[in-house]
């Protein structure tokens, strides 16, 4: 069988614990890879467990101060909506590690495409600032890695997502060398992404 697709997953990513009752919960992923288990495509795809991002790489789009906060925030809220808990900065480094891991491979025509099951989730965290379930801004490592690792000149981010990805629009709002495009429903959480919001400068 001709395994072209990634899946990438770590079941360190479920050790984040937002707390009971939390949206962005460990049975969000676990649903997803038990629905994949039940109707078999998790045979049809190459897994892989990822590596932690270095620190070096989440501060392509982040502040050391940022990272730091990151690494010692005691369990608890960091804002009203986004948790830290002792296996948290693991997690987020794990889903931003996943997506360079899937790039590498991507790149070197290991895998056609991948898929990466990972959490907590990034479009909402901004340089300096967790935010809306976000510690990292996966994507945005993403794209500095493209940019830095592999010489891309030009990256496209497609975000869809019920809430606008203001992390991502505002990390890259002044960078010619990547596209940002949100597809998401306005007026919701965090109040940004209005049709006019087209980037700056170049």
């Amino acid at each position: 069988m001709d395994r072209s697709t990634g899946f990438v997953f770590h079941t360190d990513c479920l050790a984040h614990d937002t707390g009971p009752g939390h949206p962005e919960r460990p049975q969000r992923l676990q649903a997803i890879l038990d629905r994949l288990e039940e109707c078999g495509l998790l045979e049809e795809v190459e897994r892989l467990s990822p590596r932690e991002a270095r620190p070096e790489e989440i501060a392509g789009p982040h502040s050391e101060p940022h990272i730091e906060r990151m690494a010692s925030a005691p369990p608890g809220p960091i804002d009203g909506d986004t948790w830290s808990s002792p296996g948290s900065f693991r997690a987020a480094k794990l889903a931003a590690g996943g997506t360079l891991d899937a790039i590498d491979r991507v790149w070197d025509r290991r895998w056609q495409n991948a898929f990466c099951a990972l959490r907590p989730p990034g479009h909402h965290a901004e340089e300096d600032q967790a935010m809306g379930f976000c510690l990292f801004n996966n994507v945005a490592v993403a794209a500095h890695y493209l940019r830095r690792e592999k010489g891309v000149d030009r990256v496209a981010i497609l975000d869809w997502d019920v809430h606008h990805g203001n992390g991502t629009q505002h990390l890259f709002e002044e960078d010619p060398s990547v596209f940002y495009a949100s597809l998401h429903q306005w007026p919701l959480y965090p109040g940004t992404g209005a049709a006019s919001e087209r980037g700056r400068g170049a």
